[in-house]
């Protein structure tokens, strides 16, 4: 019997249409896989579910109730509890506050029962066999320990479904297995759950059944036991995918960067060597360890062990240390770690060359400006003054300006972490064809993506991790989508 029917659900943001007339059901007491690759519309399902977002067209039965225009408390009464890859916990109180936040429990003068709040957390706690102190606060609890207090939390709303996404992101082996132990113990007493994960393995040991959306559209639903991860991933990417390929073979110089027994947060013992002019594509799920190594050969995440040499030199410490041996990066998230708001076009193109120039502490604009002026033509830069605000350029610009940023100090070996996220397919072609001229000119390149076109377009090799290691390599002419992402969620392991 189905506890969930989704019928010709569609969602349109601005003319793009991120869901079209998918067909969504859910039987009572299974554990259910929503597999698709980054874009594809499960997130915009699940938030249309949730009552997050309004769906354009479309029905909705939940438990045998309609729900014509879902909101988040309405489906929280009905019983769907959403666990976020974002954990959304309180990290200043503690953990039976965080169970009951919304729910507390008071007296008769609104003074909290925190005794009585800390008993009712300990007994859900020992029904689940977690281990964890409801009296301790958040933030000295580990990331899979918060990961289960999410689950506790939505538990004790007595939900009868609940939407888990990406829920071993950060976990360990043995987190994942205590998780798994949990969730099929929910599920034989009549819990529900909707699992969402690239995970090839997990979605094999612990799923029923599965449904796969592209590009907004329903592929495929049925039994995991009646398919396979090799042909579920064909579901997800598609037979076949046109390329409109930028790459361009090109010459290779001597080795330049070399990685030994690199380790650190959230990787380990990984070797690989680059030579000059080489472009090299990082990729994985969510949390492989990509981003990390990237940010740890910036110096801006301590290494725990092996070393990065740069021209045979063993280079270690801090950001200052890496841009000292022409290092530069293009961080993730660029309005985080990029964009400095109160700071014109022009004074966000020098500042990193200015940290460096100690000994000229004194900027002049006008030698700056001729800097610029030339970095803008060569990078095809759209912007109406160098004086205007940072926050005036379009997403693509301001990517473009970050790597005036490293071209200014004469860095030979960037970084790039998600270059092309947030911008256009416009600015993406650009910059693509940017990244081959670098390499042209000797650059050596290092671009971290989960966007395997990207891959094919730019890189001689694609280096793929799996939970910290490097799991394959892949040369420009083995590149394809199907086969990166069987490496990418460890289904080539699942299926032998």
């Amino acid at each position: 019997m189905n506890i969930l029917e989704m019928k010709n659900i569609s969602k349109d943001f601005g003319g793009t249409k991120a869901l079209s007339d998918v067909d969504f059901s859910v039987e009572t007491g299974e554990i259910h896989a929503l597999l698709g690759e980054n874009g594809a519309g499960k997130s915009t399902l699940m938030n249309i579910l949730a009552g997050v977002l309004f769906m354009d067209s479309g029905s909705i039965i939940f438990d045998g109730e309609s729900c014509p225009n879902p909101t988040i408390k309405q489906m929280e009464r009905l019983g769907i509890a959403f666990v976020h890859q974002e954990l959304n916990v309180v990290n200043d109180l503690t953990v039976s506050e965080n169970i009951f936040l919304n729910r507390e429990i008071v007296g008769r003068l609104r003074g909290l029962k925190k005794k009585e709040m800390t008993e009712q957390a300990m007994r859900l706690f020992e029904d689940l066999g977690v281990d964890i102190d409801p009296a301790a606060e958040v933030s000295t609890l580990t990331t899979a320990q918060k990961q289960l207090l999410e689950i506790c939390r939505a538990l004790y709303t007595d939900a009868k479904l609940l939407i888990l996404d990406e829920p071993t992101t950060a976990l360990s082996n043995d987190e994942i297995t205590h998780l798994f132990k949990i969730l099929r113990k929910l599920k034989s007493e009549g819990k529900t759950f909707i699992f969402i994960s690239h995970k090839m393995p997990e979605i094999f040991e612990i799923c029923d059944r599965y449904t796969v959306l592209r590009n907004g559209m329903l592929v495929q639903a049925g039994m995991i036991a009646e398919t396979n991860p090799r042909e579920v991933t064909s579901m997800m990417v598609g037979e076949e995918y046109a390329y409109n390929d930028v790459y361009e073979e090109h010459d290779l110089g001597d080795t330049i960067l070399e990685l030994r027994d690199f380790s650190g947060q959230g990787f380990e013992s990984v070797d690989l060597s680059l030579r000059k002019g080489e472009v090299v594509a990082f990729t994985g799920l969510a949390g492989s360890g990509a981003s990390e190594v990237l940010q740890a050969m910036f110096g801006a995440l301590p290494t725990l062990g092996g070393s990065v040499e740069i021209h045979g030199k063993d280079v270690r410490g801090n950001i200052h240390a890496f841009m000292k041996n022409h290092v530069g990066m293009l961080a993730t998230n660029r309005k985080e770690n990029s964009v400095v708001p109160d700071m014109s076009v022009l004074e966000n193109t020098y500042i990193a060359e200015h940290t460096l120039s100690r000994k000229r502490p004194m900027i002049h604009k006008k030698r700056e400006v001729v800097k610029y002026n030339g970095l803008k033509s060569m990078l095809g830069i759209k912007a109406a003054s160098h004086d205007d605000p940072i926050t005036s350029l379009s997403g693509g610009n301001q990517q473009k300006i970050f790597l005036a940023r490293w071209l200014n100090t004469q860095a030979d070996i960037l970084l790039f972490d998600n270059p092309t996220q947030g911008v256009d397919v416009g600015a993406k072609e650009e910059i693509y064809k940017l990244i081959m001229q670098f390499a042209s000119e000797g650059k050596t390149i290092i671009i971290n993506t989960l966007e395997i076109p990207e891959i094919k377009k730019v890189s001689d090799r694609c280096v793929v991790f799996y939970e910290g290691r490097i799991l394959k390599i892949f040369s420009h002419d083995e590149i394809n989508e199907r086969d990166v992402m069987l490496y990418s969620t460890n289904a080539a392991a699942a299926a032998k």
